[in-house]
């Protein structure tokens, strides 16, 4: 009989060194209150030409299921699609991706936040590991070599909180915990039923990294009426520096131009976001955490 509520479904590509601390944050070993019976890991390497080792992705949890997805696409939609076909849980979480690593609560959380409502929509909150926005830090020398030692000084694995001392909100995110939807989700879980009556993830998001389709994904998820958006306090995502397509561009090279044509060719429209005004709020906040409330003041946010 399968008792698996969640499954957390991660894209990884070209990503080894990110991919260890990211499955260890999501590991049962890591997160607080669950146990590896609750939710399952479908960590699915995208067409890397240097995959993740299975044998080393089962070590960090006997939950983890690895999976290599052989494709030519720069785009991780596909393999998001596939994974969530596989999943086994009730309800399924989605990181796009695999550079993210989590706080410790983030899975418990989310677990009872998705009991709190029939159609919920989980959110979580995210941050750039570092001292600015990573497209600004590395200009300044910030690389994976500083970020090791950073994340070295906080002994992390023992309180994953601390995360939050050495790290800036990220610009989707720059309300705060307070501050509403934020403009796209690094972190979302909702029913698997719900999502696959929703088509998934658009397969017409082929560009690198999957352009706009996870704005695209909460655009519609805010036309429905019958989904109710939930965002997690006191917990967040935390994105390595990996030389991502749009998180780790240069000046002057970020691709959102591209994206937002790509965006129009798709839906013969501009993007624009669609907010939700009114999600409600579910968790608590850590000594770490709490800077991050004074931010949704600081931005302006009506209480």
């Amino acid at each position: 009989m399968n008792n698996i509520s969640l499954s957390v479904v991660v894209i990884f590509h070209e990503m080894q060194r990110e991919a260890e601390r990211t499955l260890y944050s999501l590991s049962a070993a890591y997160q607080s209150g669950v146990s590896a019976l609750d939710y399952e890991i479908i960590a699915i390497d995208n067409g890397s030409v240097c995959p993740l080792n299975p044998d080393r992705v089962g070590e960090l949890g006997r939950n983890i299921k690895y999976h290599y997805f052989d494709t030519d696409s720069v785009s991780p939609v596909d393999a998001i699609n596939y994974g969530v076909s596989i999943a086994e849980g009730e309800f399924v979480a989605v990181i796009v991706d695999g550079a993210r690593m989590s706080t410790p609560g983030l899975i418990g959380r989310t677990l009872k936040a998705l009991e709190l409502v029939e159609q919920p929509f989980v959110c979580a909150l995210a941050w750039h590991l570092g001292p600015d926005v990573q497209k600004k830090s590395m200009l300044e020398g910030y690389n994976q070599s500083e970020e090791d030692l950073l994340l070295d000084s906080i002994d992390w694995q023992k309180n994953g909180y601390k995360l939050f001392d050495i790290s800036t909100i990220a610009p989707s995110s720059k309300a705060g915990f307070l501050g509403g939807m934020p403009g796209e989700c690094s972190w979302f879980a909702m029913r698997r039923s719900h999502y696959l009556y929703m088509g998934g993830y658009d397969p017409r998001f082929q560009a690198p990294g999957g352009g706009l389709v996870n704005h695209d994904f909460l655009n519609r998820i805010t036309q429905q009426s019958q989904i109710s958006p939930i965002i997690i306090l006191g917990e967040g995502l935390f994105h390595q520096i990996h030389g991502g397509v749009a998180t780790n561009s240069k000046p002057g090279e970020h691709p959102l131009p591209s994206f937002m044509r790509d965006y129009e060719k798709i839906h013969n429209r501009p993007f624009k976001f669609i907010r939700h005004e009114s999600p409600l709020y579910f968790g608590e906040v850590s000594t770490e955490a709490a800077r991050f409330l004074a931010s949704s003041i600081d931005n302006g946010y009506k209480f």
